[in-house]
């Protein structure tokens, strides 16, 4: 992306195990060419508490996965999966504006990924999980951080008259795991996304196949946000 645009930076890996971190950390931020980094698992959470500023959705998750630097030291952070999901769904024709949306979980992911859905304008989001406390939880912290009310707990849907149903589950990362939701009361219209990126085509996503629905895969979360961590971090 840097040679495309003819930018003279570069992105290198940095190594750090967690007893380290915090250190290596307050190391670049006396580095004064260097503009900001993406973080990656198991650090996002720790990154949150070392920034000094965070953006609504690293409020949200307490997880950050984008850091940019100033000269003066100051760190930001922010993260990127939702809009990353939603800039996905968009550019793969399915722009989520005034839809009917299921989200299945209510973890990390499923906060910032219904953040970026309500952002973008769904009609409504219902939240389907096993603990309903969890679900309840993230509509109050999506009115009180951004004013959005779209978003119910619904623990009991089955998928039915949604135009969008999304798994934020890490139900599908192996194999003879169950399935996020059946899928025999899901519309023909419907559209099935999912944010697990291996296996690429999830047991979900075939199964959704094989019934004819439309299919949208994981890895588009984080193609699409690839180009938004260097706009925020000042690469691009």
């Amino acid at each position: 992306l840097f040679a495309e645009r003819g930018l003279d930076h570069m992105m290198v890996p940095i190594t750090a195990p967690p007893q380290a971190f915090e250190a290596v950390i307050d190391g670049l931020r006396g580095i004064r060419n260097f503009g900001g980094m993406a973080v990656t698992i198991p650090h996002k959470m720790e990154m949150a508490k070392l920034c000094d500023t965070l953006g609504p959705t690293a409020q949200l998750t307490g997880a950050v996965n984008a850091v940019r630097f100033d000269p003066d030291g100051t760190i930001h952070g922010d993260n990127f999966d939702g809009a990353g999901f939603v800039e996905g769904l968009i550019q793969n024709g399915h722009d989520p504006a005034g839809k009917t949306v299921l989200m299945v979980g209510a973890g990390g992911a499923a906060r910032a990924i219904g953040l970026a859905l309500c952002d973008a304008g769904v009609d409504s989001l219902m939240i389907r999980n096993r603990t309903p406390d969890k679900a309840i939880a993230i509509t109050k912290e999506l009115e009180r951080l951004s004013g959005h009310r779209q978003a119910v707990s619904t623990p009991d849907h089955d998928g039915g008259d949604v135009d969008m149903i999304v798994n934020t589950t890490s139900l599908g990362l192996h194999d003879g795991e169950d399935l996020p939701l059946a899928l025999d009361a899901v519309g023909t219209d419907t559209l099935i996304a999912e944010i697990i990126m291996v296996p690429e085509r999830t047991a979900w996503l075939a199964e959704a196949e094989a019934r004819g629905l439309q299919t949208h895969y994981g890895r588009h979360m984080l193609d699409y946000q690839v180009e938004l961590i260097g706009s925020f971090i000042g690469a691009l």
